[in-house]
């Protein structure tokens, strides 16, 4: 999910482009707490018994406003493309990419926080390993270069 903070408020579209803010109200005004303009690329996660359940992200979105309270979701931004100061950062590699959303996602709450990154292969085929149990799906590797448009990153899943 792309969520993208304006001047007028915060925009949240799916990958394939479609605004789904309505479905996401509270993620939303979450990210009222970022500064303008300010885009990032992420995930909405639901946490249930210790584990993230991704079915429950899909049935969250077309649910009730009560599931905020009894299914509260998360944020998860894998990378800022687009910064208050220093504007599209989409050309600058992963590793400058990631400083800026560290920084500007550092005071923001727990709703809305960065993915875990490492550059060790062997402290990520430990989260490979070790947090399957709680729910993760799988990695994303991705190169230390600009943002390209689409999928330019390599996803390794722990379910098939």
């Amino acid at each position: 999910m792309i969520v993208w903070r304006r001047e007028d408020g915060v925009r949240l579209l799916s990958r394939s482009g479609r605004e789904v803010t309505g479905h996401w109200r509270y993620l939303a005004e979450a990210g009222e707490a970022l500064p303008a303009p300010t885009v990032l690329d992420g995930e909405t996660v639901v946490w249930r018994h210790g584990r993230l359940d991704f079915g429950a992200v899909q049935s969250r979105a077309a649910s009730s406003p009560r599931a905020r309270i009894t299914d509260p979701a998360s944020y998860i931004a894998f990378d800022g493309l687009q910064h208050p100061v220093h504007g599209d950062v989409r050309s600058r590699p992963y590793t400058a990419r990631r400083a800026l959303l560290i920084t500007l996602l550092k005071d923001i709450g727990p709703r809305t926080q960065a993915t875990m990154a490492s550059d060790d292969i062997e402290v990520a085929r430990r989260w490979y390993e070790d947090l399957v149990a709680v729910g993760v799906e799988g990695i994303v590797a991705k190169p230390d270069r600009a943002y390209p448009a689409g999928y330019g990153w390599c996803v390794d899943c722990t379910t098939r």
